[in-house]
């Protein structure tokens, strides 16, 4: 509903409380890689929901934008393999601080196209697929405020063509965890199946529920994340 990837709830949740539930313990870095298949699994479901609704997804834009966040994407695939836990925590707790931050300053803006994109989307969205890659996130935290506040896209839209967008950069980030081994595939069927449910019944939602509302709902979900990423490791 909110085109995040469901990998900005699904980490932080499994790091925090799903060793709680696991017969075995599960590393973050192996987390973040079954959360890739979810991703994919968002991409698949909800593209569908919007494509279904008609006018959402904008596809010169996703195909001409998609390259950037895969190539991203690797780099930060690559990353994940050598960076402490603690590092990659920290480093997502204030992406999503700024995230929620740009998206409650813009709340009063008009939610209209705008014809002309910023210079810095583009390395904007290189850098939301590295965060993809590393985090296992997706993407949507920053590609959504980067579609929306700098490429122009109206929210909805922005939301519907960041999830489209995702299922490229949910394939090659999956294939490098698959080849380094880090993705274990029952705890990576387990998430996709969840998340693949949730995010085809919510991307029917997202076409009603006012713009306001989804903005002030993506922020506080991203600020709850980030807290509790920074109570785990530093509190």
């Amino acid at each position: 509903m909110l085109g995040l990837g469901g990998g900005v709830v699904v980490v932080p949740t499994m790091e925090l409380f799903g060793n709680q539930f696991l017969s075995s313990p599960h590393t973050l870095q192996q987390i973040i890689a079954a959360s890739q298949l979810g991703v994919l699994s968002v991409a698949v479901a909800s593209s569908a929901g919007y494509l279904a609704k008609g006018g959402f997804v904008r596809f010169q834009t996703a195909y001409a934008l998609a390259p950037l966040t895969v190539f991203g994407g690797i780099i930060g695939s690559l990353l994940l393999l050598v960076l402490e836990p603690k590092l990659i925590a920290t480093v997502f707790a204030v992406l999503l601080c700024y995230t929620a931050f740009e998206l409650i300053r813009g709340l009063n803006k008009a939610d209209t196209e705008r014809p002309k994109a910023s210079k810095l989307a583009k390395p904007a969205l290189v850098f939301g697929g590295i965060m993809s890659g590393l985090l296992g996130i997706g993407g949507g935290t920053i590609q959504v405020p980067v579609l929306n506040l700098l490429v122009g896209l109206p929210f909805r839209a922005a939301v519907a063509t960041s999830t489209f967008m995702m299922g490229f950069t949910a394939i090659a980030n999956a294939s490098i965890q698959i080849a380094s081994g880090k993705l274990e595939p029952s705890l990576a069927g387990a998430i996709a199946l969840g998340i693949l449910i949730g995010a085809r019944i919510s991307s029917g939602f997202a076409t009603r529920v006012p713009v306001r509302t989804l903005k002030l709902m993506f922020s506080a979900l991203v600020l709850y994340s980030a807290f509790d990423l920074v109570r785990k490791y530093w509190l």
